[in-house]
């Protein structure tokens, strides 16, 4: 997990009528959300041989200026998931890329009256020229939290996932109730128990495809597990000694993994 701030190498600005000169960042994604790269695995310095969609100007990176473009091509494109693995720092920023991408490619028409939208002079949002409807990027917050009772830290088997490894209690925030509520209410759903000493840890951006993960410690208060046979398969409880660590440190799921293994 990236702990350090996106702001040690960016500024937000933001235009779509800029255009890129030729030693730019130039983030080009594909419909897949995928990045393209160079053979060196680098960030490429010229539009060529691509059919672009839209070049939006997203503000300054490392001192020079960024551009997310939607684009088709036939080259190779890497998986942001892969990209962190060999290079943390474009991970980051192509986080942010894609994000603004999404919004910006998904409100480019009006949802209320589908009237082409147009950029606001200053704030990050598409705005309808007949109907006054706004349209900010839209980011879906959801809460995972490590349960402990005693030694042991609680992890489920979800069944969207496709290999067999344990994993902790997460799911979306629900309109019309708190962050906290949302804790409760999941672990309530998921695995029949109730918790308490609920403490907030940290945030992480998680751009697959717009969640905002927001990282919670709890203990066990009462109840046996039970799981809901839809989205859990699995419940139990781990000793430090007996969790299988996931093969990548990208999500904030491991942090709190690490935790509870350092803690306890």
């Amino acid at each position: 997990m990236i702990e350090k701030s996106l702001y040690e190498n960016y500024q937000i600005e933001f235009s779509d009528e800029i255009t890129p000169a030729d030693d730019d960042y130039l983030f080009i994604f594909n419909e897949n959300r995928e990045l393209y790269l160079t053979e060196n695995k680098e960030l490429p310095k010229t539009l060529d041989n691509f059919n672009v969609d839209f070049c939006l100007y997203i503000g300054i990176y490392k001192g020079k200026k960024a551009f997310v473009v939607s684009a088709k091509s036939e080259d190779e494109f890497y998986p942001l998931q892969e990209v962190y693995e060999f290079d943390h720092d474009l991970y980051h920023i192509g986080g942010k890329a894609v994000l603004v991408r999404d919004w910006y490619l998904l409100h480019r028409f009006c949802g209320r009256c589908g009237v082409e939208t147009q950029l606001d002079e200053k704030d990050m949002m598409l705005k309808c020229p007949s109907c006054g409807q706004v349209h900010y990027p839209r980011i879906a917050p959801a809460i995972i939290v490590a349960i402990r009772n005693g030694d042991e830290l609680l992890m489920a088997k979800h069944s969207y996932h496709d290999n067999i490894r344990y994993a902790l209690i997460a799911g979306f925030v629900e309109p019309g109730e708190s962050i906290e509520e949302a804790v409760h209410r999941e672990v309530l759903e998921e695995v029949g128990i109730k918790i308490k000493n609920l403490k907030y840890q940290k945030s992480q951006s998680w751009p697959f495809p717009n969640s905002l993960m927001l990282a919670f410690t709890a203990e066990y208060d009462s109840g046996d597990i039970k799981v809901d046979g839809d989205e859990i398969l699995k419940a139990k409880w781990f000793k430090k000694d007996e969790i299988i660590r996931y093969d990548s440190d990208i999500s904030i799921s491991d942090w709190l993994i690490q935790d509870f293994i350092d803690r306890y």
